[in-house]
């Protein structure tokens, strides 16, 4: 004699054309796919006794909760029961078994058309009744979410203080709705979906019970087509074996019967993108539409596979994990793909196509909203996000690396070619390079007399610290590449260039760019000097950001730091000024004969300067002051000192000279230290 589960197989397998949800119904918590955080407790209570007079299961629909109710309803009237797996050869079991005629003593309402109050009075009257055959009277109630506010109040009494001989079975897809007093009542089992590892092993299973040979790519698909419900996912297999020929199911019947794209056509767009060829993005789009796929579901096929992508960036051997379900040559070409993408334009690329997808409900023309989607996502100089901005660099770093991904087009600029900063402010163009210009004299008043103080160069920041050091944002990537951006702005102005060269990215935030300067002097420099508009208009023509730069200084002036300002340096009639943090001295630039600075006019000096003091030799080892020297030639035919006329800002140009730092003076713009002079 067989035993009972094969006596069920074959009771179902003799009932042609019966459906594969219903064929293959579990008959006992064992058999139950992917619930193992229900099925344990519920088989721990029966094997313990301590079985409670309601429950709830709860879950998404086609996750077993009415199929587990019958299963309970078996196990508790069993000959042998309560007991967690039912024998399958007493009466009650065959009656309860998935191809059984039912039992009288287990009773399933369906609250969508019986959940009124007057349904609820008849229950309630009926239950007194005892069992006619079995141990308990069980109610199975499915989706008790329909029963009525009135209909729940008749049955609360009933609920809360049932009599011996009865049980409760409340099954919904939204506990919610089922009103607190009786939830309260209830041992709640919320049911889950199921996983798509678990859905494929057991469509295999099936699938070799049918006897039907189909392509390994197939049942990933008919996973992702059922979207965790068992019973949605048997009913997609049912329809596809239905069509299945001699040689079985095959991917491309699966996937034009089911309406997936083709893998191909997402593997060729995603090339697409990652190559930002744009013929071939909308030369892919243009075959979608022309083979009658429909544009929404072709987006959110291409929105799964830059979720995948994102994955496999982030994961290489996701797939070899169970993390991804995909057969090892597609996880091995996707890897490849993701390889040449980087995670911020990956994401960037995600977020704008589930934008996209957003949009096309009911929209009047996906198509077009396909190809704008598409558009977005081939031009990241477009947009001034952060997202935007780091696909941008991460372009630029596999540039760099060698690696073939293309960059942004950046127009070219000669040097000193660029309008004037004060010229574009005022709305005018620039009157071209000024090279024949004499530098401008001091601007000191005639009656502060001047004496020789020891500078303090501000030294540049060590190329192995990097700017990179007060990168907080941007994921350190702009901080990486300040050096191509600086190396940019030295085309512009030398001098924003020298300056920006001790600057540092310390935050990119809602658009606002933050540097900081090691001192305070070159922090308004920078920014009074109108040296930011440079650096903006060099990040939006060459980077395709547009941002508000502010500047900040990172040094911290300690009290002991601060000079105090003796007679010497006070001029006739003023005040001593208060005590305050240090300015780097600047160096003043050889004053034009005939000035009222000038040495040897009757307005400087004769002595070696005020108080008496002594000459004093440049601590560069350079000559004394009181030498005569004859201007040194730089390489680029300026005197020495000398910064080119063109960079020079009006009024602003004695504080670029004192905010640069004599070594960069003399290391970037070729110049050498004749004297200093006290500020």
């Amino acid at each position: 004699m067989p035993a009972a589960p094969e006596r069920e197989e074959a009771a179902q397998a003799s009932r042609p054309g019966l459906a594969l949800y219903r064929k293959y119904r579990p008959a006992t918590f064992a058999e139950v796919r992917g619930q193992d955080h229900v099925t344990g407790p519920l088989r721990q209570a029966l094997r313990t006794g301590r079985i409670h007079h309601a429950y709830l299961f709860s879950g998404p629909r086609g996750c077993g909760k009415t199929s587990s109710a019958r299963i309970l309803a078996r196990s508790l009237n069993c000959v042998n029961g309560p007991t967690p797996d039912p024998c399958g050869v007493c009466d009650s079991c065959v009656a309860l078994a998935p191809s059984g005629p039912g039992s009288i003593d287990v009773i399933e309402i369906d609250a969508a058309s019986h959940g009124g109050v007057d349904d609820a009075r008849e229950l309630r009257e009926r239950a007194f009744y005892t069992p006619v055959s079995g141990r308990f009277k069980i109610y199975i109630i499915d989706e008790a979410h329909m029963v009525t506010q009135q209909g729940f109040n008749a049955l609360l009494k009933l609920v809360e203080e049932p009599p011996p001989h009865l049980k409760f079975i409340f099954a919904t897809t939204e506990p919610e709705k089922v009103i607190p007093t009786i939830r309260s009542r209830t041992h709640h089992y919320p049911f889950r979906l199921v996983p798509p590892s678990v859905l494929r092993e057991l469509m295999q299973d099936i699938v070799r019970a049918e006897g039907v040979s189909v392509d390994d790519a197939v049942l990933p698909l008919v996973a992702r087509a059922g979207a965790g419900s068992v019973r949605d996912s048997l009913s997609v297999l049912d329809q596809l074996l239905a069509g299945s020929d001699e040689s079985g199911l095959g991917y491309d019947r699966a996937v034009a019967l089911l309406g997936y794209t083709d893998a191909s056509l997402l593997d060729e767009i995603t090339d697409a993108f990652a190559a930002a060829d744009g013929a071939a993005v909308f030369g892919t789009v243009n075959r979608v539409i022309e083979g009658g796929h429909e544009p929404r579901r072709f987006t959110g096929d291409l929105l799964d596979r830059f979720r995948d992508l994102i994955i496999l960036a982030a994961v290489p051997n996701a797939a070899e994990t169970g993390l991804l379900d995909l057969p090892p040559d597609r996880a091995e070409r996707m890897a490849a793909q993701a390889g040449r993408f980087g995670q911020a334009a990956l994401t960037r690329a995600a977020e704008i196509v589930s934008a996209g997808l957003d949009q096309m409900r009911g929209a009047t023309s996906p198509r077009l909203l396909l190809e704008l989607t598409c558009a977005q996502v081939l031009l990241p100089a477009a947009a001034t996000d952060e997202k935007s901005l780091l696909a941008r660099l991460e372009r630029l770093e596999s540039a760099e690396r060698g690696t073939p991904a293309p960059l942004p087009a950046a127009p070219k600029r000669a040097p000193h070619s660029a309008p004037d900063d004060r010229t574009e402010r005022a709305g005018g163009t620039s009157a071209g390079p000024r090279d024949d210009a004499a530098p401008p004299a001091s601007t000191r008043p005639p009656s502060v007399p001047a004496a020789p103080v020891s500078a303090a160069p501000v030294s540049p920041a060590p190329a192995s610290a990097g700017p990179a050091a007060g990168v907080v944002a941007a994921a350190d990537s702009l901080g990486k590449n300040w050096d191509a951006v600086v190396e940019a702005v030295r085309q512009e102005s030398r001098v924003a260039w020298t300056l920006l060269h001790n600057a540092s990215v310390l935050s990119l935030d809602d658009g606002v760019l933050t540097l900081r300067f090691p001192s305070v002097g070159e922090m308004k420099g920078f920014s009074v000097s109108g040296h930011d508009a440079v650096l903006k208009r060099v990040l939006s023509a060459d980077f395709g950001l547009n941002v508000t730069v502010r500047a900040v200084t990172g040094t911290d002036f300690a009290a002991g730091a601060a000079r105090s300002v003796g007679p010497a340096d006070l001029g006739q009639g003023q005040d001593p000024a208060p005590a305050g943090p240090e300015v780097p001295s600047r160096p003043a630039a050889p004053a034009a004969p005939g000035s009222p600075a000038a040495p040897g006019s009757p307005a400087a000096p004769a002595g070696p300067g005020p108080a008496g003091a002594a000459p004093r030799t440049p601590a560069r080892g350079g000559p004394r002051f009181d030498e005569p020297q004859p201007p040194e030639m730089a390489p680029d035919g300026m005197a020495a000192g000398e910064i080119p006329p063109d960079e020079l800002d009006g009024d602003q140009a004695p504080a670029q000279t004192e905010l640069t730092g004599m070594d960069l003076i003399q290391r970037e713009l070729g110049g050498q230290v004749i004297g200093e002079i006290e500020g």
